[in-house]
């Protein structure tokens, strides 16, 4: 694919989540660091969200004005008088990061704003996934959480740009500079770049030739994936090197850049569906990266379907070298009479 394709798309794209990503990291340094809430409260990552899916929503509409958006927000809770305070922090905070661009917006453009987020989906045309914020507990305990934005053209991923506020710049340098963005097209490869900088780094997948010398990648949260068969499957690959824990899809962005080698999302339960916003653009950054992503049965995610994942069940992502492998003892912990 020629490299120019989806470049004002990816520019806006990237500009849009860098925007929302410091406006988070404004709430956490305000509202959660700051200690001007209870422990117990969540309403800054409640505004953290509203913000952010504010801000990325005013960068897509101004410049793909058809363009629907499938995002996690919706405004009733801004709405009328019980909702003035959050929304009037909410339009604060949003406005900061749309002043540099010149188009801050009123109260009443916010709300039409963060509901231009409530498409359904499908499997035609061009739509945007954005999850302003994901890994709500991580983003309360000041660890990972992710902006993550794509766009989905006829039920295909084409662009997935994530935002990782927190995630060390160098994984061997944990006390290092932090902020990350990371960037993939659609058979244009995968990138890192910094917050603080431009200058954007093309990213591989750990090439580790043993099993044996891989590394789980997994969910802080056990009610997010079923960890005690991750357990399983690693005592059945002889991985004996611990599981990496962390919050969001800043898992795909470690995976990508070659930080761990397998990302297991099992499924806590068969009802279960997995939202498009959770998966779309990391999907592409590890498969841009080198990397497989499939379901427990090693279908391909299938965004097609509207704002879930009704067609998979689970995720499993490793290098093309690996995947078969873990695939099959996915399979044979979760399927142990070949059934599917």
């Amino acid at each position: 694919m020629s490299v120019l394709a989806f470049a004002l798309e990816r520019a806006v794209a990237i500009n849009a989540v860098l925007a929302a990503s410091k406006v988070c990291q404004s709430v956490f340094t305000n509202l959660v660091n700051g200690e001007t809430i209870t422990k117990k409260d969540k309403s800054p990552v409640t505004v953290a969200d509203f913000s952010a899916q504010a801000v990325v929503n005013t960068f897509l509409h101004r410049s793909f004005p058809a363009d629907p958006i499938v995002g996690e927000e919706d405004s009733k809770d801004l709405r009328g008088e019980s909702g003035r305070l959050m929304r009037e922090r909410v339009l604060k905070l949003a406005n900061s990061g749309l002043d540099p661009t010149g188009q801050t917006l009123s109260e009443e453009s916010l709300i039409e704003t963060i509901d231009r987020g409530t498409f359904a989906g499908g499997p035609e045309g061009r739509m945007w996934a954005l999850d302003p914020v994901d890994g709500t507990k991580g983003f309360l305990r000041g660890e990972q959480y992710a902006v993550c934005l794509a766009l989905i053209v006829d039920g295909e991923v084409q662009i997935g740009v994530m935002g990782c506020p927190n995630l060390p710049v160098d994984a061997k340098n944990q006390d290092g500079e932090k902020g990350c963005l990371f960037i993939a097209v659609k058979g244009q490869g995968a990138f890192q770049r910094n917050f603080s900088s431009s200058k954007e780094i093309p990213i591989f997948m750990s090439n580790v030739q043993s099993l044996a010398d891989a590394s789980f990648c997994e969910s802080v949260e056990s009610g997010h994936s079923n960890q005690s068969e991750s357990a399983k499957i690693a005592q059945l690959l002889k991985i004996t090197r611990p599981a990496v824990r962390m919050d969001s899809q800043c898992k795909y962005c470690s995976l990508s850049r070659g930080d761990g080698e397998i990302y297991l999302r099992l499924p806590v339960n068969s009802s279960y569906q997995e939202k498009i916003w959770d998966h779309a653009s990391g999907c592409l950054l590890v498969s841009e990266a080198g990397g497989i992503v499939s379901d427990t049965n090693g279908k391909p995610l299938d965004f097609s379907k509207g704002r879930t994942l009704a067609a998979n069940s689970g995720v499993v992502a490793a290098h093309a070298k690996l995947h078969h492998a873990v695939i099959a003892a996915v399979r044979e912990v979760l399927f142990p009479e070949g059934k599917l």
